[in-house]
């Protein structure tokens, strides 16, 4: 095992699958001679060159257009987006495009694409560059949608999700691309779509998290079997769509309680579809109303006070977790 940084592990996903297969290659803002924004390209262009690695203007629409256009002629793109929240300048390509494509050709084409990048709040970029996409490219049948937590699922995820003839939404998180976890050392490694991954075993409560609030849980879990000899399970989706419901709801037949802890908002978030299917596959194994941790419903704010307010962190995953616990 070698521990990467989850930047490391994507670019190695990035190598391998470019040397693996002539008919993947990245396009984007900056990939090339700058080495990605956030360095997640660095060295693929000194490598692959011009042919593999592609710079482009900074117009979404146009070069995810060119994406979706290569992917149904037979190549594996892999479209950067420099944000998440850059996406949605190219939304119609992704959504009226690239997910209906397969359907509305009636199985003549497949778009082997990979939509990547930063999701979610980085530090003090305010409301525009802050925005959670899950839910929103969820809601959109034909998309798959894929959150990596560690190093290891970035790469086999990310493997994986080159490897799919369908168009996935690979969603990082900004604040997370310098932590360190082991890697296997295989250029094969791959891990599959629509697997979730019990991160902490327990008994007494479940708690639901993915990317960013992962860590946090795990966080939470610590303390609360330290200070008050709580078990709790922390379970990460690591694919949104298609959800492992199965591995929640087994959890919560297990602990009997339920906490979700996500960075998007909370109205139509991934976290009330979860509870909905939970309520409806488990609800007399639950001992208490599920409860739901979320960033603030407002836009996110610049200032660092009011930033670390709105967002989930560890005491307010505590809270919750003594709240379905009565304790």
């Amino acid at each position: 095992m070698a521990e990467l940084t989850i930047r490391d592990a994507l670019n190695e996903a990035l190598r391998e699958e470019i040397i693996r297969d002539e008919d993947v290659f990245i396009m984007g803002e900056e990939v090339a001679e700058y080495d990605g924004a956030y360095k997640v390209t660095r060295g693929l262009w000194k490598e692959f060159g011009d042919k593999r690695v592609i710079d482009t203007p900074i117009t979404e629409l146009g070069f995810a257009a060119v994406g979706v256009g290569a992917a149904m002629a037979g190549l594996r793109p892999v479209i950067e987006f420099m944000t998440m929240n850059f996406s949605v300048l190219a939304s119609d390509q992704i959504i009226n495009h690239a997910a209906k494509m397969l359907y509305m050709s009636d199985g003549q084409f497949n778009v082997p694409i990979v939509f990547r990048g930063p999701n979610g709040s980085a530090y003090q970029v305010s409301s525009q560059h802050s925005q959670a996409f899950e839910a929103f490219y969820a809601n959109f049948p034909g998309l798959k949608v894929v959150m990596p937590s560690t190093a290891a699922d970035a790469k086999g995820l990310l493997k994986s999700a080159i490897r799919d003839d369908n168009p996935v939404m690979f969603l990082e998180q900004e604040r997370m691309y310098g932590l360190k976890s082991e890697v296997p050392e295989d250029d094969d490694f791959t891990i599959p779509l629509g697997v979730a991954d019990v991160k902490r075993e327990g008994t007494d409560c479940t708690v639901v998290a993915r990317s960013m609030t992962v860590p946090l849980a795990m966080q939470a879990a610590e303390q609360m079997q330290s200070e008050n000899d709580v078990s709790v399970e922390v379970i990460d989706p690591r694919t949104i769509k298609p959800l492992d419901i199965d591995t929640i709801v087994e959890s919560v037949k297990k602990t009997n309680r339920l906490v979700i802890a996500e960075e998007s908002h909370s109205f139509a978030s991934v976290g009330a579809e979860i509870s909905h299917q939970v309520m409806e596959h488990a609800f007399d194994y639950l001992d208490a109303p599920i409860k739901r941790i979320s960033t603030a419903e407002a836009p996110m704010p610049y200032a660092k006070n009011l930033e670390e307010l709105a967002l989930p962190d560890v005491p307010k995953i505590v809270e919750g977790i003594k709240e379905v616990c009565y304790l």
